[in-house]
């Protein structure tokens, strides 16, 4: 792997882990929980995604596991959170923002580290979108949440889209550092319009259940 290719996949994991670790941390002090599960929440959200990203495409161990950076990042990024961030009303709309600039570090991160190790573009970029959602979903699913990528809109698809520059810009031969930038800025662009203006996808139209034309009270015959 070039150098500055490596760097830049450093400097996205990193960011990523980072951003992700603090959204992790803002869940566990919304949640009450204490010091230690914070720590656990901080490190499992961001790192999940790279992880599985890591395994499925051979790059083995982990470099969250091999290198001592991925826990010292997860680790500042919780404690920073559990001594500073005041508990207030502002606590879920930045978990909002926090997650949407993680999801952006890492969408453009996997999609590129997926391409470095030769994987098939169209596969790079659902693994790109894979290492965006990946913390997230395991971060909800510990504090019994429905995972935010089944109830966001633009959320999984924003990461898709991000990674789908990466790729492209790989094949048109543009380099590393600009096809990241503009993916990550797109896959931000597209949360955040979608959290500030409610954009959503076309979901299942679904009848609803007709009203009973019965009358909730008794009649006469039915009370003897």
């Amino acid at each position: 792997m070039p150098h500055i290719t490596h760097l830049l996949l450093l400097v996205l994991d990193l960011g990523g882990t980072f951003v992700f670790a603090v959204s992790g941390a803002m869940i566990g002090v919304k949640r009450r929980l204490d010091i230690f599960g914070i720590l656990v929440l901080a490190f499992v959200t961001g790192n999940a995604g790279g992880i599985t990203r890591d395994l499925l495409i051979g790059a083995v161990p982990p470099a969250a596991i091999a290198e001592w950076k991925y826990l010292a990042v997860s680790v500042l990024a919780g404690l920073l959170t559990f001594f500073w961030y005041p508990l207030g009303n502002r606590l879920s709309r930045d978990i909002l923002w926090f997650d949407a600039i993680g999801l952006a570090f890492f969408a453009v991160a996997g999609a590129e580290k997926a391409l470095v190790f030769r994987i098939n573009p169209a596969m790079a970029a659902l693994l790109g979108m894979l290492t965006g959602i990946g913390g997230g979903m395991l971060r909800d699913v510990l504090v019994s949440e429905i995972p935010v990528v089944l109830r966001a809109d633009l959320y999984a698809l924003a990461a898709l889209a991000g990674a789908g520059v990466v790729v492209a810009g790989h094949a048109l031969r543009v380099s590393p550092i600009a096809s990241t930038t503009v993916g990550g800025i797109f896959c931000f662009a597209l949360r955040f319009m979608a959290i500030r203006y409610g954009w959503h996808l076309p979901s299942a139209r679904v009848p609803l259940p007709q009203q009973s034309t019965t009358s909730e009270h008794p009649r006469d015959d039915e009370l003897h």
